[in-house]
């Protein structure tokens, strides 16, 4: 799964805390694979215009979607730089998303007074995931798979009924 509990045996530092992170179904090194298929798939055809004129006229265009492939993946892993950590202590509780590009985002709120919800339809995904209090809700784990994120609902509200009660 995307996300992992870490256990934490400090004083003073977090009961519980989660590290999510989005699905990679290409490694850099499925990537490498992808670009030499395609170039090697995109010689077939120019081979049989060697020596003529044509040849010229096509290998821009073949070169240009070799670039755009390129590109393209390579901003689909930018925009999946994406890590939410969740730490809990029996005061407090922190969700920090590091977005793509630098981006960050906190929220925190006492867990006492937090809850999990889990909204089946409505959301803008199924099943999605939000933590509510301190007067706001932010979602969690949103770019989990849809049965990811009831597995994470459990998970979420066991550690902050363990929270409540450690406090």
């Amino acid at each position: 799964m995307p996300y992992e509990w870490m256990t934490t045996e400090t004083q003073g530092g977090p009961k519980a805390e989660l590290h999510l992170w989005p699905f990679r179904s290409l490694p850099r090194r499925g990537f490498v694979w992808v670009m030499g298929m395609g170039f090697a798939l995109m010689l077939i055809p120019l081979l049989a215009l060697l020596g003529s004129a044509t040849l010229w006229w096509l290998l821009p265009f073949a070169l240009g979607a070799m670039g755009a492939l390129w590109f393209f993946i390579e901003k689909s892993y930018k925009d999946g730089e994406i890590l939410e950590e969740l730490l809990i202590w029996s005061d407090r509780m922190t969700l920090t998303r590091h977005g793509p590009r630098g981006a960050l985002r906190e929220w925190e709120a006492n867990p006492y007074w937090v809850t999990v919800h889990l909204h089946k339809k409505g959301g803008p995904v199924p099943n999605y995931v939000t933590l509510k209090g301190d007067g706001r809700e932010v979602e969690i784990g949103a770019f989990l798979s849809e049965k990811e994120r009831p597995e994470l609902f459990e998970e979420l509200s066991a550690a902050l009924l363990r929270a409540k009660t450690i406090g």
